[in-house]
């Protein structure tokens, strides 16, 4: 009986590698979702004279409207085109119930002040030790210090992919888009052992895809001279937008906006351009590699 089951596991363990194969290349990248980062009442970081959600709004529309331009077979869809609020739950909703099969976020960093302090002098403190017939006057002298801030200098850019210890929350997610897509795969109950391992050779194919287009980003940053500090996860605090969407999501940090230098070209009409085409480039590199030589943008077979 063991024997069997062990057999029976591989068996379908090999049919499901096919498929995940076959089914990528059948379905390949009909939608891409493009998030601008914070809105509304949430500005996100702030700068000395802009936003964050301004920022990501300006580089989401360039982005859409180059990706619409490149890729024209594919649908291109924005979570926002406007200064409004949505939370981050909503927009893996909205990322979700849109069928997309790449969801690319873009935020603007910041960094604290550096804290400074220096003595300044020194002044003496009062303390009484003891009680009654034992107690004593101390007197002490302590420095006084000026405190102040300055500005990080911290600059450059990175993007995130999920961390590994939210592949539970992937896992989720891509099996309710196995309950709601009928042509993605025939996979058993998504209850069943097949049906779990199956979300889970998914979260780790899309994991490996998204390490693929974060890198392919950060290689574009780096090509017009920026400054990257690479493909990142952040474990102590989970990226809802990217553990809750059912595909391939990254989100790219497109610099400092607490960097004077850095706010004043991400504002510049020519770090706009620069920053936004990196991505576009990216981008459509990745949609031939997933597509494949042999398909169009659109995914239709040549």
């Amino acid at each position: 009986m063991q024997k069997w089951l062990i057999a029976s596991t591989v068996v379908f363990l090999g049919l499901l590698s096919s498929q995940l194969v076959l089914g990528q290349n059948k379905k390949a990248i009909k939608t891409i979702i493009v998030d601008a980062g914070h809105g509304g009442r949430e500005p996100g970081a702030r700068g000395s004279y802009s936003t964050e959600a301004e920022l990501t709004l300006k580089f989401s529309l360039k982005v859409a409207e180059m990706l619409r331009d490149q890729l024209p077979g594919i649908n291109i869809v924005e979570t926002r085109t406007t200064d409004v609020f949505h939370n981050v739950r909503e927009k893996a909703d909205f990322a979700n119930k849109n069928n997309g099969d790449l969801f690319v976020c873009i935020h603007v960093n910041a960094a604290p002040p550096i804290r400074h302090s220096e003595v300044t002098g020194y002044r003496n403190r009062v303390t009484y030790t003891g009680k009654g017939n034992n107690r004593k006057k101390v007197t002490k002298r302590e420095p006084v210090y000026r405190r102040w801030t300055t500005p990080n200098p911290r600059i450059g850019t990175e993007t995130y992919v999920w961390a590994a210890d939210r592949d539970d929350a992937k896992a989720g997610a891509i099996a309710e888009r196995f309950e709601s897509v009928e042509d993605t795969l025939d996979i058993p109950d998504i209850n069943s052992p097949e049906g779990i391992i199956a979300s889970r050779l998914w979260v780790q194919r899309y994991f490996k895809n998204s390490i693929r287009l974060a890198s392919l980003v950060e290689e574009e940053f780096v090509n017009i001279g920026r400054k990257s500090w690479g493909v990142k996860q952040r474990n102590e605090k989970g990226i809802w937008v990217l553990q809750a969407t059912n595909m391939p999501a990254v989100l790219i940090e497109t610099g400092f906006i607490t960097n004077k230098e850095e706010e004043d070209y991400l504002n510049s009409v020519e770090g706009q351009m620069e920053m936004s085409e990196a991505m576009v480039r990216a981008v459509v590199k990745y949609v031939a590699l997933i597509n494949g030589p042999s398909t169009d943008t659109a995914g239709n077979a040549q």
